[in-house]
């Protein structure tokens, strides 16, 4: 009998063992989900910067416009980027209002005056306003927390 009773005891303990297993492989997607969820805003990102428009800087609304930011969202959900910024080293900051920045999408955030599309967004600006030799964009979300930064110039290009 303490044989059989041995045997039962491993079985059992090999059940629970499984169960626990099981449910711990059920349970890490989710808790997996939750902490991408989280960092949604380390997959945004300033991408491409052209700080210096094509040509002579003559302040024409083309000129204006051929200086940009892009910002990529490399995740595969949508980001609200609603009350997210951008800004210069001088503190010259563009609000995003209203705008959803679907998954592995760029949208460009040009300086000069035009109308706004899904991959295009205009600052209205009539005046140049990224450094053609040295600055930083900062990108921030709707809290005011860092998300991402591009230097260039004085102190070499880097990103953040």
């Amino acid at each position: 009998m303490t044989l059989s009773a041995s045997s039962a005891t491993r079985r059992i303990a090999a059940t629970v063992l499984t169960a626990g297993a099981l449910v711990s492989a059920v349970a890490l997607p989710a808790s997996a989900q939750d902490h991408d969820r989280h960092r949604t805003h380390d997959r945004v990102l300033i991408s491409d910067v052209q700080a210096d428009s094509p040509g002579r800087d003559n302040g024409s609304n083309r000129s204006l416009n051929g200086e940009w930011v892009e910002i990529t969202n490399q995740s595969r959900r949508a980001v609200n980027l609603d009350g997210w910024t951008l800004r210069n080293r001088d503190g010259d900051r563009f609000r995003f209002d209203d705008v959803r920045l679907a998954g592995r999408a760029t949208v460009r955030v040009h300086t000069g005056v035009g109308r706004d599309t899904r991959t295009d967004l205009y600052q209205d600006r009539h005046h140049y306003v990224w450094g053609n030799y040295s600055d930083t964009a900062t990108l921030r979300d709707d809290r005011g927390r860092t998300v991402d930064t591009e230097s260039w110039g004085r102190g070499g290009h880097h990103h953040r």
